[in-house]
Parts: C-alpha cells; sequence; structure tokens
C-alpha cells in the first residue's frame, strides 16, 4: 500500500504527503529513498542529480510491487503435492 501512495505521492508532487510517508513507512529502503528523492528536489541546484534520485525512488517502487506482487501469487496458491 506505501508503495501506491508514494508513486501516486510523487506522481501529483504531493511533497507534504511523500514526508509523512517517510516518516510511517515501516519500509526502511523507501524512506531511505523518498529523503534523498526530497533533499535534492529542495536543495539541489543540478537538475540531474535531482533527476537521478527521482528515477532511483521509482525504480524501487517498481522493484517492491513487483516482489510484493510475486509474493501474494505465492500465497495465494494452492500446494500441490510433488
Amino acid at each position: 500500500m506505501d508503495y501506491d501512495r508514494a508513486l501516486y505521492y510523487t506522481h501529483r508532487s504531493e511533497w507534504d504527503n511523500l514526508i509523512v510517508l517517510m516518516v510511517r513507512t515501516k519500509d526502511h529502503m523507501l524512506s531511505k529513498r523518498i529523503e534523498r528523492f526530497l533533499h535534492a528536489y529542495y536543495f539541489s541546484r543540478d537538475y540531474s542529480l535531482i533527476e537521478r534520485q527521482l528515477y532511483s525512488l521509482l525504480r524501487y517502487l517498481e522493484h517492491a510491487v513487483s516482489v510484493t506482487e510475486e509474493e501474494s501469487i505465492f500465497e495465494n496458491s494452492p500446494l500441490v503435492p510433488i
């Protein structure tokens, strides 16, 4: 759920909500990626750094969602004896 929210807030440029999510999430990697992106966004004048941090956050979100989907598939599949 946090990954969907992070993607939504990033897409909508809702930085205040992204900060709240950064503090509340239990995923430390997600929190760190959000922190790095927002720090670059607010304090860096180098657009390439901001872009790199944004893409890093988005790549992590994509990875986390795919891993979460795989886990839910395995949890919901019936056990088949070999």
